[in-house]
C-alpha cells in the first residue's frame, strides 16, 4: 500500500504543468539577441520575393533582435551565378543565400554552402523538422548533410473550371463519347481528350486548356517525361536517355495537344496562361500555387499585385494534381548560410526563424514573398483554410503534391542541362520533329557530361537519384 507521503508526491507530480513545447522561432530570436547591432546581408530574388524581407520580415527581425537586414535584389536567372562568383572571389558579400534545390550539388561541391547540421543541433527544434512535407525535406540535404532550409514549397497544380466539369450535360455527353467520367485528368491521354471535348463544344469563347509553352519549359517537360517512365541518364554509363521512347512519346503528345488549345498558345508564358484563366477563356492550365489566390481574387487590393488580371472565375476553379499524379516541385526556394560570412550563427538564426512553424505560416499566407506551403501544419491550418471557401481543397492538393512530387534534377551544372532541355522543347513546339529535338538534346547532354567529367557527374546523379522524390518508383 502506498504511504501518505508517497501519495502526496505522486499528486504533486500529476499536478505539475507539462513542459512547454519548444518553439524554433522563439529559440532563434533569443539566441540572436546577442548579435544585436550587426547587419546581415541577404541575396534574394528581385521583386515580390525580396519585398517580403524588405517590407515585413527584415523590419520584424530587427525589432525582435536588434539585427538589421540588408537585402540585395537579384533577378532569378542571375542568383546562382552571382552567388557562386562572390564565393569564388571570397568576398563575403552575402551572409544569407537564396538557392534553388537544383543548385545544391554544384554549390556543395564548390564549397559554397555552409553545412547546417551543427547549427541545427545547437539551436533547432527536432519536432519542427518532422512537420516538413517529405518531398520538400528531400531538398535540404546532400550526401547525408543538411545545407539549406526550405521556405517556399513550389509545386505544379492543375487548375480546372469546376462549373464546366460538373455541368450535367457535359458529364453525360463526355461519358457517352469516351466511356469514363468527366473529371480532372489522371493521365495525359485523358488530358488531351478532355481538352478536345471542351474546345469542340465551347471554342472560340472557351478552350479546353491553355498551357505555358515558353519559359521554364524544362520544368514542364521534366515532369511529363518522368510520368511517362523516363529516366534522365543511364546510371552506369551516364549517357543521356532523354531521347528514349518515353521522352519521344511525352514530347510528341505535348506538341499534338496544342491543337485543342487557343491559337497562338505556342508562345504563351506564365502571364498569358494566368490572364486566360482569370478571364474565363480556358478550362484547364498547369502552373504554380499563387494562381489559386489570384483566380479567387484574393489580395486584389494589394498594390504590389496590381499587375494581376482581374478574375471573372471566382468560386469556379478546382484544384488537382497534374496528369500522372507526380507534379514537378518546380524550383522552390531555400535559404542557406554563406561559408564566407563573418556572421554565420546570426545568419542561420534568421533562416531558422523564417523556416519555423510559427513564422513560415504567416509568410505563406502573405501576398508578398510568393511563399507557398511546405509544412503539414500549413496544410492543416484553420486560419489558412479560412482564407477563401475552397482553400481547404487547395491545401489538400498542395499536401498531396508535397507527398508525391518530383524533385528537380540536381547535378553538377544543372542549369546548363536545363537550358538545353528548354531549347529542345521550344524547338519541337515550334515545329521541329520531336525525336530529332530529343536526339540533339541527348547529344548536347552527353557533351556536357564529358566536359564536366563522367565520374564526377555520375556521383552527383546517383546521390540525387537515390532520393524518393527523384523518380517515385
Amino acid at each position: 500500500m502506498m504511504s501518505a507521503v508517497g501519495s502526496a508526491i505522486l499528486l504533486q507530480l500529476v499536478m505539475m504543468p507539462a513542459p512547454a513545447e519548444e518553439n524554433a522561432a522563439e529559440k532563434a530570436v533569443e539566441a540572436a539577441k546577442q548579435y544585436s547591432g550587426i547587419t546581415l546581408n541577404s541575396a534574394e530574388e528581385a521583386g515580390l520575393m525580396a519585398m517580403l524581407g524588405i517590407n515585413i520580415t527584415g523590419p520584424e527581425w530587427e525589432q525582435l533582435t536588434g539585427i538589421s537586414l540588408n537585402v540585395t535584389e537579384i533577378p532569378f536567372e542571375e542568383l546562382f551565378p552571382k552567388q557562386m562568383l562572390e564565393h569564388k572571389a571570397g568576398s563575403g558579400a552575402y551572409d544569407v543565400l537564396t538557392i534553388g534545390p537544383s543548385w545544391v550539388a554544384d554549390m556543395v561541391r564548390n564549397g559554397a554552402l555552409e553545412p547546417l547540421d551543427p547549427y541545427i543541433e545547437k539551436y533547432g527544434v527536432a519536432s519542427e523538422f518532422d512537420d516538413i512535407a517529405p518531398a520538400f525535406k528531400d531538398w535540404m540535404t546532400y550526401d547525408g548533410k543538411t545545407y539549406a532550409l526550405v521556405v517556399d514549397g513550389d509545386v505544379h497544380l492543375l487548375y480546372y473550371r469546376k462549373d464546366i466539369f460538373e455541368d450535367p450535360e457535359n458529364m453525360s455527353a463526355f461519358k457517352a463519347k469516351y466511356g469514363y467520367d468527366l473529371a480532372p485528368p489522371a493521365t495525359w491521354q485523358q488530358f488531351g481528350e478532355i481538352c478536345r471535348f471542351i474546345t469542340d463544344k465551347y471554342a472560340p469563347e472557351l478552350y479546353g486548356a491553355g498551357l505555358i509553352n515558353t519559359g521554364y519549359m524544362h520544368f514542364f517537360f521534366s515532369e511529363r517525361f518522368r510520368t511517362y517512365g523516363g529516366k534522365f541518364f543511364d546510371p552506369e554509363t551516364m549517357k543521356a536517355t532523354v531521347n528514349s521512347q518515353a521522352g519521344i512519346d511525352a514530347l510528341t503528345d505535348m506538341v499534338n495537344q496544342l491543337d485543342c488549345q487557343p491559337p497562338g498558345v505556342q508562345t504563351w508564358g506564365f502571364g498569358e496562361s494566368l490572364s486566360a484563366l482569370n478571364a474565363g477563356e480556358i478550362a484547364m492550365t498547369i502552373t504554380w500555387p499563387p494562381v489559386a489566390r489570384w483566380a479567387q481574387g484574393i489580395n486584389a487590393d494589394e498594390q504590389a499585385l496590381s499587375w494581376v488580371p482581374e478574375s471573372v472565375v471566382v468560386d469556379k476553379i478546382g484544384y488537382a494534381l497534374p496528369p500522372g499524379g507526380h507534379p514537378e516541385l518546380a524550383s522552390g526556394i531555400m535559404l542557406a548560410v554563406s561559408p564566407d560570412s563573418k556572421n554565420k550563427d546570426a545568419a542561420y538564426l534568421y533562416i531558422q526563424w523564417l523556416h519555423s512553424q510559427q513564422e513560415s505560416l504567416k509568410n505563406v499566407m502573405r501576398p508578398l514573398g510568393l511563399r507557398d506551403a511546405f509544412r503539414i501544419s500549413h496544410y492543416e491550418s484553420p486560419e489558412y483554410q479560412a482564407l477563401w471557401p475552397t482553400a481547404p481543397d487547395y491545401l489538400a492538393t498542395l499536401r498531396l503534391g508535397g507527398e508525391q512530387g518530383y524533385s528537380d534534377l540536381a547535378i553538377l551544372e544543372t542549369y546548363k542541362y536545363w537550358d538545353s532541355m528548354g531549347r529542345a522543347v521550344v524547338a519541337a513546339i515550334g515545329g521541329k520533329d520531336p525525336k530529332q529535338a530529343l536526339d540533339d538534346l541527348a547529344a548536347e547532354w552527353d557533351g556536357l557530361t564529358e566536359q564536366i567529367g563522367v565520374d564526377r557527374q555520375k556521383e552527383a546523379y546517383l546521390a540525387w537519384a537515390a532520393k524518393p522524390s527523384a523518380y517515385r518508383e
